[in-house]
């Protein structure tokens, strides 16, 4: 590893580095605080070292970031490579809008906030997303409207099957929903930054009701400015979610559905009030959120594992819990709702092997 990056440690407590605050372990962590030392974590993933050749050659290698979409295991025995890339800065401004570089390791909060600070729009509906800017296009994360592809104009990362530095446009990325090539080849692409087109001229999204009511208490609808949609997404995230420094959590547990027009209809006739929304060629995207809440899920517990009591797309830590509690119950929602509904609920976050053990 470079000067100024301390090479793979044995041994990493992970509980604190994921914010659902699974009990868990890396047999191996480093901590990556140079972009230069990105190349070196693929033979150090094959390195044997602490302890048994088990724990060594072939292992491979996790990516963490802020640790806000991923189910960890008791055991980990991947190199744990924790992504601490930090620095923001303007590379362009035009008639087009500006473009903005965030490193991949900072707070994707803190990004949208500095962006809002000065005035630039664009982010404003993905506030208060928890994570980093580098797991935000592994995810394609998403909120009130807009896509982190609807934003994105390239970044940069280090190709570990092919040793080298390779510069990714949007097609590259093949971004689907809550999808990427990133999450399609775990560990294949270290990220190293990423960079964001803020439109201009700005115009708020305001499509989802309650966004659209609270932001309404601006100074009317050709006033509202990136800061009151900011103001209004924090809201209404703080009021419908838990703080992950509270009550462990990792946001939301589930997609929401895709279903063909058919499927759609037919489970409209049967309940009058299922919320849906139509999606480009004819599909409907429903709401998990309602689909397991509508089966008395929310507010229930299974050990230390449980379904908020205000959001039934969170799934809980209640204290104590392992990623088997938490699989577990997600498991018994997903076979509940697919006797129901005939649907089946695909789970967001990243499981990593050995989490259902």
């Amino acid at each position: 590893m470079p000067s100024g990056t301390a090479g793979p440690a044995c041994g990493q407590d992970l509980t604190a580095l994921n914010t659902l605050g699974l009990t868990s372990h890396a047999a191996r962590y480093v901590r990556i605080e140079r972009a230069d030392a990105l190349p070196a974590l693929a033979a150090a993933a094959e390195a044997v070292g602490c302890g048994t050749a088990a724990a060594g050659r072939a292992a491979g290698l996790l990516l963490l970031g802020g640790g806000s979409n991923v189910v960890l295991p008791p055991e980990v025995p991947a190199l744990v490579a924790h992504i601490a890339l930090r620095g923001i800065r303007v590379l362009r401004r035009d008639a087009g809008g500006t473009v903005v570089e965030a490193a991949a390791g900072e707070p994707w909060h803190a990004l949208v906030e500095y962006c809002v600070g000065q005035g630039w729009g664009g982010l404003e509906n993905l506030a208060l997303i928890p994570g980093t800017v580098g797991a935000a296009p592994v995810q394609n994360i998403g909120a009130y409207g807009v896509e982190l592809a609807d934003r994105f104009e390239s970044l940069t990362a280090f190709d570990l099957q092919a040793g080298r530095w390779v510069e990714m446009a949007a097609g590259d990325c093949r971004f689907g929903y809550r999808d990427s090539v990133f999450k399609r080849e775990p560990g294949r692409w270290a990220i190293a930054a990423v960079r964001l087109r803020l439109p201009a001229p700005w115009r708020p999204v305001l499509g989802y009701p309650d966004l659209s009511a609270d932001a309404a208490s601006a100074p009317g609808r050709a006033g509202i400015a990136p800061r009151d949609v900011f103001d209004a997404v924090c809201r209404i995230r703080r009021a419908k979610l838990p703080d992950p420094a509270v009550l462990g959590n990792a946001g939301s547990f589930f997609k929401n559905p895709v279903v063909d027009a058919a499927t759609h209809d037919a489970l409209k006739a049967r309940f009058p009030d299922l919320v849906a929304y139509a999606q480009p060629g004819g599909a409907y995207k429903l709401a998990a959120g309602w689909l397991i809440d509508r089966r008395g899920w929310k507010g229930r517990r299974m050990g230390p594992a449980g379904v908020h009591e205000r959001q039934a797309l969170v799934l809980v830590n209640h204290g104590g819990a392992r990623a088997a509690d938490i699989m577990a119950l997600a498991a018994a929602i997903q076979t509940d709702v697919q006797a129901a509904y005939g649907v089946w609920l695909e789970p967001e976050p990243v499981v990593v092997a050995g989490a259902g053990a």
